[in-house]
This record gives C-alpha cells, sequence and structure tokens, in this order.
C-alpha cells in the first residue's frame, strides 16, 4: 500500500459539484447544499474520495457566485450555515473530505469592504483595493474591455481583472492579506479540508503598472484579454511568499488540508507555484488534458515533460473537464471521452472528475436569449459562453432529469432521458460503470494511486505507459486515442498480461502479449504477469 505518511490527497479522486446544477431540493430550480446532502449516497458509491464545491457565498451573482459579498456566511440560495454544518458532517461521516472555493483575488461590488474603500479617498480601506487618478495602462479585463472602470463619487479609476462588479483587492496590503487569511481560518475552524484558490496567479499586479505587451499571435476569434499578453497584470513574483502563507495557515490545523491553486500558466511558471522546497500550493491545478489536441503522441510527450519538471517530492494532478472550459466529451466525442477517463485514472496524480462527466454529460446548447454567462452575455461571440458546459446534473428520466421539481435555472440537456445516473447504473457497460470500475481498481492497487509513471510508447494514434509499485502488482495502459484501429508494437518493451479493465468489455481476461492489434477507441487495463 502507500506510505502512511502518504496525504489523503495524494491517493484520493476530487469531485468538482458546480452547486447551482448538481440538486435542487425546493423546486426553486437552482441547486443547494440539502440537495447535495442528498446525494451524497452516489458520490459515496461512486467511489470518490473529496467533494470540491464551486462558491457558495452570498453574492449578487454578478458571475454566479465568483464576486463574493461575505466570505463567512452561504448564500441563501443555497442554504445556511446550519445546512452547511450539516453537509460537513454528513460528508465525513461517509469517509469523504469537503473542500471550498476561495476567491481572493477580488470581492463583489457589494462587499462592504469595497463600499467602505469607495466611499472616499481617505477611507480607512481605501487602499484595500487599487484605485488610479488616471488609467495608467492598457490591461484588458477577461470579460473584454478596459479593466479600469471611473468611479464618479470619489473621482478615481478603480482596477477589475474581471467584471466591473468584481474590483480586484490589494494585495500588497498587509490588512488585505490578514483579512483573507482569517476567511481561511474560519473555514478551516469548522472542519474544511482544504481550498482550491481562484485564479491565484492573478492576485499580485505590477507595482509600476506597466502597459502590457502586445499578443503576436492573437487572432480575431481569440477573447479580446488575449490581445495582449498579461506579463505586468498577472503572475507577479510576490505570489508565491502569499502562496506559502495560505499553506503555512491550512498547517496550524490537525490533519491533512489540501492547497489547490488555479493557475493557468505553462509548464515551467506551473511549477513555481510548487514552493521552494515544496511550501507552496500542494497542488497547482494541471490543465493540460484541458488545452492539448487529442493526440497521442503530443498527450504523452506533454506527460513526460510534465512529470520531468516537477519539483523533487512534489505531486502531479490531472484535469480533463472544469466549469469555466467545455466538457470532454464534446471536445473529444463520446467513445473517446471513454479513453480519456481511462487515462485521468491511471495517470500518477490525484484526478479531479467534472460533475456529469461520469455519465458523459455534454454541452448543451443555450439559446441566446437564455444565456446567463456574463462571459458570454459581455462578449461578441456568443460561442466563449460557459453556459454549455453548466447544465443541470441528469439524474433519472423523470421530468428535468430528477434535478429539480420547478424550473431549472439553466436548460438540461434534451437527451436525459437516455443520458442520466440511473439508467447508466442499472447497465454494466455503461460510461459511469466503466468510470467506477476504474475507481475501485485505482483505489485498491497501489501502483495505480501511489506507484511510477513510465512512458513505453506513443506514435499518431497510440500511447502506453507503465505504472508499478514495489511489492504489488504492475500495469501497462495502452490508449487508442483515434477512431481507428492500429497496432501496438514497442520497440524496446517485452510483456505479457492480461486485460483488467478494456472500454471495450469483451476484451477482458484476454491474454495478451509484446504486441497488440487494438481497435479504434479502445483503452485497455492491463495486469502484467
Amino acid at each position: 500500500m502507500a506510505n502512511a505518511s502518504t496525504a489523503w490527497w495524494q491517493t484520493g479522486i476530487i469531485y468538482q459539484i458546480y452547486p447551482r446544477s448538481f440538486q435542487d431540493s425546493n423546486g426553486d430550480g437552482v441547486g443547494d447544499l440539502q440537495g447535495i446532502l442528498q446525494r451524497l449516497d452516489y458520490l459515496r458509491w461512486l467511489g470518490v474520495d473529496a467533494i470540491w464545491l464551486s462558491p457558495i457565498y452570498p453574492s449578487p451573482m454578478a458571475d454566479f457566485g465568483y464576486d463574493v459579498s461575505d466570505y463567512t456566511d452561504i448564500h441563501p440560495m443555497f442554504g445556511n450555515l446550519a445546512d452547511f454544518e450539516v453537509l460537513q458532517e454528513a460528508v465525513h461521516a461517509r469517509g469523504m473530505k469537503l473542500l471550498l472555493d476561495l476567491v481572493p483575488n477580488h470581492t463583489s461590488s457589494k462587499h462592504p469592504w469595497f463600499l467602505e474603500s469607495r466611499s472616499s479617498r481617505d477611507n480607512p480601506k481605501r487602499d484595500w483595493y487599487i484605485w488610479q487618478d488616471t488609467v495608467p495602462n492598457n490591461w484588458l479585463s477577461v470579460f473584454g474591455g478596459t479593466a479600469w472602470e471611473w468611479d464618479e463619487q470619489t473621482k478615481q479609476y478603480y482596477y477589475h481583472s474581471f467584471l466591473k462588479e468584481q474590483p480586484d483587492l490589494n494585495w500588497r496590503n498587509p490588512d488585505v492579506q490578514e483579512a483573507i487569511f482569517n476567511v481561511m481560518r474560519f473555514w478551516l475552524n469548522r472542519g474544511v479540508d482544504g481550498f482550491r484558490v481562484d485564479v491565484l496567479w492573478f492576485i499580485f499586479k505590477d507595482e509600476q503598472f506597466r502597459n502590457n505587451p502586445p499578443n503576436d499571435d492573437y487572432a480575431s476569434h481569440m477573447p479580446t484579454f488575449d490581445q495582449l499578453l498579461p506579463v505586468y497584470s498577472t503572475d507577479q513574483p510576490e505570489v508565491h511568499e502569499v502562496t506559502r502563507k495560505m499553506r503555512s495557515i491550512l498547517e496550524e490545523y490537525e490533519g491533512s488540508r489540501v492547497l489547490i491553486a488555479e493557475v493557468y500558466l505553462p509548464i515551467k511558471e506551473l511549477m513555481m507555484y510548487y514552493g521552494v522546497d515544496n511550501n507552496g500550493a500542494h497542488l497547482p491545478f494541471n490543465f493540460l488534458l484541458l488545452s492539448l489536441p487529442w493526440d497521442a503522441m503530443q498527450i504523452s510527450v506533454a506527460i513526460s515533460h510534465y512529470e520531468g519538471a516537477l519539483p523533487a517530492q512534489s505531486w502531479p494532478n490531472w484535469v480533463l473537464s472544469n466549469h469555466d472550459r467545455p466538457r470532454i466529451v464534446s471536445r473529444i466525442g463520446d467513445q473517446q471521452a471513454r479513453v480519456a477517463a481511462m487515462l485521468l485514472l491511471t495517470l500518477r496524480g490525484t484526478p479531479t472528475i467534472y460533475y456529469g462527466d461520469e455519465i458523459g454529460m455534454r454541452d448543451v446548447a443555450i439559446p441566446f436569449d437564455e444565456i446567463k454567462d456574463p462571459q458570454g452575455l459581455n462578449m461578441p461571440d456568443k460561442n466563449l459562453s460557459r453556459d454549455p458546459a453548466r447544465t443541470p446534473m441528469q439524474w433519472d428520466d423523470n421530468k428535468n432529469a430528477g434535478f429539480t421539481a420547478g424550473t431549472p435555472w439553466l436548460r438540461l440537456d434534451k437527451a436525459y432521458a437516455r443520458i442520466n445516473v440511473r439508467r447508466q447504473q442499472e447497465d454494466a457497460h455503461s460510461m459511469l460503470s466503466l468510470y467506477r470500475r476504474l475507481i475501485r481498481l485505482r483505489q485498491k492497487e497501489p501502483a495505480l494511486h501511489a506507484g511510477t509513471y513510465v512512458s513505453v510508447y506513443a506514435d499518431s494514434q497510440i500511447m502506453a505507459f507503465t505504472r508499478h509499485h514495489e511489492g504489488s502488482a504492475s500495469f501497462l495502459i495502452v490508449l487508442n486515442l483515434t477512431h481507428r484501429p492500429g497496432y501496438f508494437r514497442p520497440d524496446n518493451f517485452t510483456f505479457s498480461g492480461t486485460v483488467e479493465i478494456a472500454v471495450a468489455p469483451e476484451l477482458e481476461g484476454t491474454a495478451v502479449s509484446n504486441v497488440i492489434s487494438i481497435d479504434g477507441d479502445e483503452g485497455m487495463l492491463i495486469r502484467l504477469h
């Protein structure tokens, strides 16, 4: 088994819940904490080890909770602190962990801190945000247009990386740092097992407010934010000291708490977020599988590059989908999504599953007049809306897929009667059954949850790697990332074994050795002899 000192977040599997869309308990069409409570037994049945909740704090919902107006309470839409306590106790009673989204870069413009800050230039909290007499540079908002907003009352501009309703905090102010650290302590004191930190690489800005350089690779179909390279508006060196401080706060508490950092950066820069001597984020999110073309050679090379870049004693992690990006099924199709599931759950490192991916949920076409996401509303290209990947969970074939007795806040996939949890639980060959079997084997076998990773083969179609842990079984994983049949013929690797899990279950139990003819859309997890 894994070493006794191994933390749960190294051997475990994280499941991301977008609370608005998981389960509604009161018929208002929006998911809530009591709804999540009702579905915990499903998550335990699936076999995940931790639940990460996207923001549940009070918020005007300009950006669906990422505009926080109170960091230490629950939005009434989702419930209250008592509901949260019940949920947390129920999660822990089932042997799972509970993680919260922490949003430290910005608050809502309705947060009391900002209301004080904008009340006058001499308010004690004026310097809690970033104010300038004139627009000092060319920095752009992620959601389009200038990132500087004029405040008529105090005759200055304030900075917002995202919506104007999301003013950025001034992390160069020690009082701001301590305020957010106290937010962390508030939830840790209540037993939360860690945080996913939103846009951590945004929190510090260049002290000189220098202009961002143009992006020579910009194309007209890209978001306007990408016209410039955010050299001075993100990823400043001071962020690493603050990350270390966040980590140290978690270490004030007993048990193994985890700090996960949202960081969309190239591998070299991403590795910096682990910190010197691994005193930064435990898991800087690795989004390679979200962004790379679905090509066996490119993915295999990228995995090896990532593994080779990891600092000593640090731990990898992998993600296929999240609430900001298209779902894996919509990117590569249903059959390849099964291959992707095998990849996610057999790689070395902590996997995060986005709710609904385990049943093959896809992005849903949302009519223009039903778009809720501000990214879709504020940009000329409505295809940039994130709503299609945030639709309600498909539980069964009843009205509204068992999600709500009311009108869903966002329309459901019209195929929910065919694609749902109940139906797939009854089908041994379903996507859900494949996920569950892979999860169970991963948890059982040290080679899969704690072993080494070695790439043994990659070409334009097929990639293969081994997982090994001393004193236990070893495995070979062979994946065909195309629809065409191919051959796995490694030059310097001999093997024999038995197929334990395959995308096509007819292959399971088959003895294989040295050369394998493999169908398109196929994946094999082979127990080596």
